[in-house]
């Protein structure tokens, strides 16, 4: 075991097993020692008290962590902290940016009741904020038309259901959810 203070009158440093990390979330800079074991949504919730992301499957196979990382959607339980040194993550708190107004998404699934236990819904909602940006930057889903043009993708109601099709609603809120977001991309 190495020492925990750097030489004589030198600085501390972080055991081997941990490493400074500096997180840019929803705007502002944090810098954590982080074991090198824990990952992002363990750091959100139990570091910053940023609770939206939920723990559901714990495997990356519900979505109900999904956060965004330097503006594309991820599932949190799967990232290591430590491997997004200097990275931007929005988590839902901060979509709306420093407004007090709610992000157009958050918005829509309020209107269009686009949830019931609401457990799944901060993972929606970014799902959904990054799925918007990829069909604007033309990455295709697994049901974009192949002899579609270079570009934006429409999101159909389809390309909706299939893009956010990795995110997991128990009390079967889908319909919903695909209104809240076409009501956001019209």
């Amino acid at each position: 075991m190495g020492s925990e203070h750097g030489p004589a009158g030198g600085t501390a440093v972080p055991p081997p097993h941990r490493s400074d990390t500096t997180l840019r979330v929803n705007g502002k800079p944090h810098t954590l020692t982080v074991d090198h074991r824990r990952v992002l949504l363990d750091v959100l919730r139990e570091d910053l008290d940023l609770t939206g992301a939920k723990k559901g499957c714990d495997h990356g196979q519900c979505g109900a962590c999904t956060v965004l990382v330097d503006g594309r959607r991820v599932n949190s339980c799967l990232l290591l902290a430590v491997a997004l040194d200097g990275c931007d993550v929005t988590t839902v708190e901060g979509l709306s940016g420093d407004g007090e107004e709610p992000h157009p998404l958050q918005r829509a699934f309020l209107e269009r009741d686009a949830f019931q236990c609401g457990y799944c819904t901060p993972g929606q909602i970014c799902s959904a904020v990054g799925a918007i940006a990829e069909a604007e930057a033309g990455h295709p889903s697994h049901v974009t038309d192949s002899r579609a043009p270079a570009g934006p993708v429409p999101l159909s109601r389809e390309e909706i259901r299939e893009r956010l099709s990795g995110n997991l609603c128990r009390c079967g809120a889908y319909p919903r959810i695909v209104d809240a977001v076409e009501d956001v991309i019209r």
